[in-house]
């Protein structure tokens, strides 16, 4: 085995990529990736074969082996990192879509984060679009766990590189099939993805693909969505190697532009959707302008729902569309509002369609929208605010800012209102940073409409402010704001924290105060801007005869002379009046070096190369006296030439100018400290607003709650009595129903004949039956099942527990003499007698007590009947 190891070895590299024991291949990966990071350049022979060799990566990267593929993705990534872009394209088409499908869904992690890796690196050599649309059919493969790692790879890739960087159109609109997948694994995948999407695009993004989402999943969304919509903007992690490049030279430059630069064109991304322009005019009624002049309104808003279907397109081809316009401003005076209506929405569609082209129409029809917006109707302001939204993307703040300030100082608080609702909308929406002039207009109208009497209007003036500041920033809202009292700062302030602007101000950079032209060339003492100014001395110092070995008080010379005002004064009193008198001059101290300070920095030695350490040695030089006081003839002109005339050295004059500088930058920082502060305290002060409302909204809800519960108390204690009451009732209602019978039955009339009353009772409710199953006669006597039928009816009827009814029957029974006879042969052709209640009903004054009365009657007769009955049984069992 050990020799056998020893041979593979000594195998080339490619030759034991592709050896069929994983193990051989693993080693060959671990080796090659030693010798990538170790290898100096592309162009190292190493990595040179591999890159002319590109197809091999290929079966590295789905290696059958994890622990091999393993080490393959690692040998990639190290190949990547020094192979640089030819590497990058030439491997990309051969991997890319196999790390996709074998390494990204596989179950070691450390292989997936390799995988990952191996993408980013894709990216970052060459440009990113190859490796999206390597990824994207992938997400279409029959494996789920398949697309949903693509997913989170992309997830991934979009967190680092940005929306800015890479192209979200072609993800996005692919989003809609990934939420129709069956496997829930993939659509939690989609939705990482899309709110990663988000946090770069917010809402813009929607129109791509939202409305091809169920609501249900919106509403999931949204939900994701809100969690991270106040988050801050995010920022690109990772550079391209372009970028990184660039920055480089950023800051070899020394400035922090560039930065500013990026972040200014990361927010604006392009997320139009690409059409095709459709030319609508084929689809426009012929007679457009004759059906608008009829008096019909039906007639006018039919031409115009035909218009609005013909101009429904995203993208419509230009053309002379002027006569359309004319009509939709004739429609907006019109007395329906429907034709209105159906007006601004195809004002709205023609704008949306023709982008920019619109804007050489926006003056026709403009103003007459304004004008219209007299109309209080919620669904009318809402379709001429679209309309009007729609005609502002079309052109700028400029362009409709005259249109606008007619209209807020219109005599119709609704025109003024709604006005000025467009123009905090316009503010919003406008990427292009108003100029100071219009900044002024806006502040000036809005502040007038702070005194409105309806505070709805007074509220959007202060938006209006609001939105402006978060534009143009605390330094040029400033004036405008100071005359303002506290309470309508604190709403302006209110505003300005909540308002959402896509243009943003930046002051152009202060440059130095004359510090870049003419003292560079006297700064030549080790400074670095310096000496990138040496090489223009030369230039400028050509004139003067004399030869300097050092370039630095070449430009001394001509400067003086360059300058008329300069040389005007400095000539008389430096140049001529100092030959005059240095022969009279004794001490350093007196004479001219009293009058003109300037004398000081002059150097003594009369030799060429004097001017050089005058600078260096300042006002503290070697004076007047170490002159030659013999040689005032020789050098009339070169006493100015290596003076200053503005009385200071070179270096002082550089001194000054780095700290007019420094200066400068401590003041920007002291600004930017302060704005800091200010916004630290109104987020520390809503804060405690905030903390303020919610205690206060905590005690009104115990305060409610205890409220709550004194009434449930209450509640349960009127239940109580209510109850208590209730029984008390209805023992008072037993106790009168019984007093009641009591009474009914002292008061009740003696029963009448008995036999009398059942026949009467049996006549007058028809009970002769023909069945002997109950008892009854038949016509032919008792029948066979009498007996029985009376047994039981006698066995089943009701006793009186004294015996009354009993007695009854048999007083009846005897004075018949012994026997009943058949109802049919005493009672046939004869009509009933009366009946035994009659005069009792007719007697009762209330009618409670009658149906009680009545009640103790009727039982009482039941009782007879049976011990009637009880008898004919006994005396039908004798015979």
């Amino acid at each position: 085995m050990a020799d056998g190891e020893e041979d593979f070895s000594a195998l080339p590299l490619p030759d034991r990529f592709v050896h069929k024991n994983w193990k051989v291949r693993k080693e060959g990966y671990e080796v090659a990736a030693k010798e990538f990071s170790l290898a100096a350049s592309e162009s190292d022979p190493v990595v040179r074969q591999f890159i002319q060799d590109a197809g091999i990566w290929k079966g590295v990267v789905g290696d059958a082996n994890v622990a091999a593929q393993q080490e393959g993705l690692a040998a990639l990534c190290s190949f990547l990192d020094i192979a640089g872009t030819q590497g990058c394209t030439r491997t990309r088409q051969h991997t890319v879509s196999v790390i996709a499908e074998k390494c990204l869904p596989s179950t070691r992690a450390a292989a997936k984060q390799k995988a990952v890796e191996a993408l980013m690196l894709y990216v970052e050599l060459d440009k990113p679009d190859p490796i999206i649309e390597e990824l994207l059919p992938v997400l279409s493969n029959k494996q789920p766990k398949v697309i949903a790692a693509t997913l989170d790879a992309l997830t991934q890739l979009y967190h680092a590189y940005g929306c800015k960087t890479i192209e979200p159109k072609s993800v996005l609109k692919a989003l809609p099939k990934i939420y129709g997948h069956a496997d829930k694994n993939v659509r939690a995948k989609a939705q990482e993805l899309t709110v990663e999407l988000y946090r770069w695009l917010k809402e813009a993004m929607k129109p791509l693909f939202w409305a091809e989402l169920k609501p249900i999943q919106q509403q999931d969304l949204d939900k994701l969505f809100d969690k991270v919509k106040d988050e801050p903007p995010p920022k690109q992690e990772r550079l391209l190697r372009s970028q990184q490049a660039a920055k480089e030279v950023a800051m070899a430059a020394g400035g922090d532009d560039e930065v500013e630069e990026e972040e200014e064109e990361e927010a604006v991304i392009d997320l139009e959707p690409e059409y095709d322009p459709v030319d609508v005019f084929p689809k426009i009624p012929q007679d457009y302008t004759e059906k608008l002049n009829s008096s019909k309104w039906k007639d006018r808003k039919e031409t115009l729902e035909e218009v609005q279907k013909a101009l429904n397109h995203p993208l419509i081809a230009e053309g002379p569309f002027d006569e359309l316009i004319r009509g939709f401003a004739k429609s907006m005076k019109d007395a329906n509002i429907s034709v209105v209506m159906t007006a601004a929405n195809c004002v709205e569609l023609l704008a949306h369609g023709l982008r920019k082209k619109f804007a050489k129409y926006r003056s026709q029809i403009m103003g007459p929208i304004l004008e219209r917006l007299k109309e209080k109707k919620q669904t009318v302001t809402d379709a001429l605010g679209a309309a009007l939204d729609a005609v502002f993307a079309s052109t700028n703040i400029t362009e409709c800012l005259e249109d606008i300030s007619e209209c807020l100082k219109h005599k119709n608080p609704q025109v003024k209102l709604e006005t000025t609702r467009f123009l905090i909308r316009c503010l919003k929406t406008t990427r292009e940073v108003p100029s100071v002039a219009e900044v002024k207009a806006i502040a000036e109208l809005s502040t007038k409409l702070l005194t409105e009497s309806q505070e709805t209007q007074r509220a959007a003036a202060a938006e209006v402010l609001g939105t402006l500041w978060k534009i143009m920033g605390d330094r040029m809202m400033g004036t405008h704001l100071d005359g303002l009292d506290e309470i309508r700062k604190t709403k302006i302030k209110e505003f300005y924290e909540a308002a959402e602007v896509k243009a943003k101000y930046k002051p152009k950079p202060v440059a130095p105060p004359k510090a870049a032209a003419p003292p560079p060339g006297k700064r030549p003492v080790g400074k670095k801007p310096a000496l990138g100014m040496k090489k223009k001395a030369p230039v400028a110092a050509a004139p003067p005869p004399p030869p300097r070995e050092e370039p630095e008080p070449a430009p001394l010379i001509p400067k003086p002379t360059s300058r008329p005002g300069v040389s005007k004064l400095g000539a008389p009193k430096s140049g001529l009046a100092a030959p005059s008198r240095l022969g009279g001059l004794k001490k350093p101290g007196s004479g001219l070096a009293a009058l003109s300070p300037r004398k000081s920095v002059v150097s003594p030695p009369p030799e060429e190369e004097a001017p050089i350490p005058a600078p260096k040695l300042g006002l503290a030089g070697r004076g007047l006296a170490g002159r030659p006081l013999g040689k005032p003839q020789l050098e009339p002109m070169q006493a100015p030439v290596a003076q200053v005339p503005s009385g200071l050295s070179a270096v002082e004059r550089a001194e000054m100018d780095e700290l007019r500088a420094e200066v400068e930058r401590l003041r920007r920082q002291n600004e930017d400290i302060r704005s800091e502060r200010t916004y630290l305290n109104s987020q520390i002060s809503e804060l405690q607003n905030q903390n303020a409302q919610l205690i206060e909204d905590h005690t009104r809800d115990v305060l409610s709650i205890k409220a709550k519960e004194t009434q449930l108390v209450r509640a349960r204690s009127d239940y109580e009595a209510a109850e208590q009451t209730v029984q008390n009732q209805r023992r008072e209602v037993d106790r009168l129903k019984r007093e009641l019978s009591r009474q009914v039955r002292a008061t009740s009339p003696p029963p009448a004949d008995l036999v009398e009353q059942i026949y009467t009772d049996t006549n007058s409710n028809g009970r002769y039956a023909e069945s002997n199953t109950n008892g009854r006669y038949n016509d032919s006597g008792y029948g066979s099942q009498g007996a029985y039928g009376r047994t039981r009816g006698l066995a089943s009827g009701p006793l009186s527990p004294n015996g009354e009814g009993r007695d009854s029957a048999m007083s009846s029974i005897s004075s018949r003499g012994g026997r009943v006879s058949p109802p049919e042969a005493n009672t046939g052709g004869m009509e009933p007698p009366p009946r035994l209640f009659e005069p009792t009903r007719q007697s009762q004054a209330s009618v409670g007590a009658e149906s009680w009365k009545r009640a103790a009657e009727v039982t009482q007769n039941l009782k007879q009947r049976i011990e009637m009955m009880k008898v004919s049984l006994g005396e039908f069992g004798k015979v």
